[in-house]
């Protein structure tokens, strides 16, 4: 690889953006990594990222730039893409605001970062490096919750879908994102979806949306809003009570961990093609409900979670989620997740074994 090659990660400190930055640096990419920690200001100190930043630049030495920018600005943005232009030989956007709960409180901000933000880098991608592929970390939430519709049986400890329909082994992407209630976040994360499809349709640009359910993995700042797995465990670590938010907590999630998730956005920098459309997710290999997550995370640390339950669901939160790998897996066949949910939850305790400890 000619050594000029640069990656151009944005959310470069949090959980995909951290990990992509390894992952293509010992690839042998210089990466430019954009990350101004405003996570800290969506849910608190517990979930700043700034941590993180400090130890990619501390491993990474010169292999690492950090930018502390924000991608609503749209001329400190061009001023970076001019400084490497063409140089730049893939783009990774895994920059958001990544709750419900939170958009609701400020649907401006919401939209400013999760569609802005992504207009403000598709266009200078396009002015300045167009043939490098794009990536952008985008959601299953686009599809609102018409997957609600769906045919569920209630079993003891999640939601199942009857393994003769015919999304029994995960959800597609032809499904339907119409007539469907998306929550603000969910409105403002496929508008940024479309555009990215629009500037591979109308531009030539090669870019690729990724529609993930739950990613998870050690490196998350996990927070009461955002980060289900991190989240739980971090609950039991540090023997905070945890709140199940509606169904019961039968609710169903696949569940991908960020090493595989990067390993998706290599295989799909290596063949990259217009407008790509994917879902992407543990699938069949790794899901569980935030019951069977609750019980396995018990059995780790061996501790019993306090927990109460709130019977309102979020609105348009998924009673099930399971997504199908197999668009990507035909186009890119060398790709499979790897990580199952006892991996990943054994992961995360023992890599925050000294953080998340009880608190007096």
């Amino acid at each position: 690889m000619d050594a000029l090659s640069v990656a151009f990660v944005t959310g470069s400190a949090g959980l995909i953006g951290s990990e992509s930055v390894r992952h293509f640096a010992a690839l042998g990419f210089e990466v430019v990594g954009i990350d101004n920690d405003l996570r800290s200001s969506f849910f608190g100190a517990d979930a700043s990222t700034a941590w993180n930043a400090r130890r990619l630049s501390r491993d990474l030495g010169p292999a690492y730039t950090h930018l502390t920018l924000d991608i609503r600005d749209r001329e400190a943005l061009a001023r970076a893409f001019r400084r490497y232009g063409d140089a730049v030989s893939v783009v990774i956007h895994t920059a958001a605001q990544p709750s419900h709960d939170w958009a609701a409180r400020d649907p401006f901000t919401d939209f400013d970062v999760n569609a802005t933000g992504t207009l403000n880098l598709l266009q200078n991608a396009r002015e300045h490096c167009p043939e490098a592929p794009f990536v952008h970390c985008s959601t299953n939430k686009v599809y609102g919750d018409r997957p609600n519709d769906l045919p569920l049986v209630e079993l003891d400890t999640r939601f199942e879908l009857a393994a003769s329909h015919p999304y029994a082994g995960g959800v597609p992407e032809e499904m339907p994102v119409d007539a469907s209630l998306h929550s603000l976040f969910g409105a403002s994360k496929l508008a940024a979806d479309v555009l990215v499809q629009e500037y591979g349709r109308y531009f030539g640009m090669r870019t690729a949306c990724f529609r993930a359910g739950t990613l998870t993995g050690p490196a998350h700042s996990a927070a009461h809003l955002h980060g289900f797995l991190g989240y739980l465990m971090r609950c039991a670590m540090t023997r905070r009570p945890y709140t199940v938010v509606g169904h019961g907590g039968k609710q169903v999630r696949d569940t991908l961990h960020s090493r595989d998730v990067v390993r998706a956005f290599e295989a799909f920098w290596r063949e990259p093609r217009p407008a790509a459309v994917y879902n992407l997710g543990g699938g069949r290999h790794a899901n569980c409900s935030v019951l069977e997550a609750i019980e396995l995370v018990e059995k780790i640390t061996g501790e019993e979670l306090e927990r109460s339950y709130a019977d309102r669901p979020r609105p348009g939160d998924h009673r099930w989620w399971i997504g199908s790998n197999a668009r990507f897996t035909a186009e890119h066949p060398g790709w499979r997740p790897t990580y199952d949910v006892l991996d990943i939850l054994y992961e995360i305790h023992d890599a925050n074994r000294d953080r998340w400890t009880p608190t007096r």
